[in-house]
């Protein structure tokens, strides 16, 4: 028996069902690259959800390893022999240690290194000096990067060179 071809009969036509399957191979690519798009975004957060953890916890020590390297730094020199002060220098290391392996890095801000305001911030200007170069004269307190990204700026004396 023949197949009816009338309008009332369901059954679509090759043409049809071609389209229709265009049609959901059309829709599933859509939501496979939504779905993707929406992967790599949640892991986008989550990675800027651990560099922020990251950063808060590390910028919460850095005052007391800026206290540890004052002290160190004032040590008088009587004292610089003493084995107790000789454990807090190497306190100091073992913490810049561990600051390295959690990929933070210390910004060099050392004498006569040239001044960065990317890296630098400059909290004294020696007006009087003369050249045509800024330059760090000294650092006054350390600044810190993580991953790559300034956490804290280096707080520095600029002159000129």
């Amino acid at each position: 028996m023949p197949k009816s071809t009338s309008k009332n009969d369901p059954t679509p036509t090759s043409d049809e069902r071609d389209e229709e399957i265009i049609e959901l191979t059309l829709d599933l690519q859509r939501t496979r690259a939504d779905f993707e798009n929406y992967r790599k975004r949640v892991d986008a957060e989550k990675q800027a959800a651990r560099d922020a953890g990251a950063s808060s916890a590390v910028l919460k020590l850095l005052p007391v390893i800026d206290n540890i390297e004052r002290a160190i730094a004032y040590t008088p020199e009587d004292l610089k022999d003493n084995t107790w002060v000789q454990g807090v220098t190497g306190l100091v290391k073992h913490l810049e240690k561990s600051l390295e392996g959690l990929n933070v890095a210390r910004i060099d801000a050392k004498s006569g290194a040239e001044f960065n305001p990317e890296f630098h911030e400059a909290i004294q200007f020696d007006e009087d000096a003369e050249g045509e170069k800024e330059v760090i004269a000294e650092e006054l307190q350390a600044g810190y990067m993580l991953n790559g990204r300034v956490i804290r700026h280096a707080m520095v004396k600029v002159t000129r060179q």
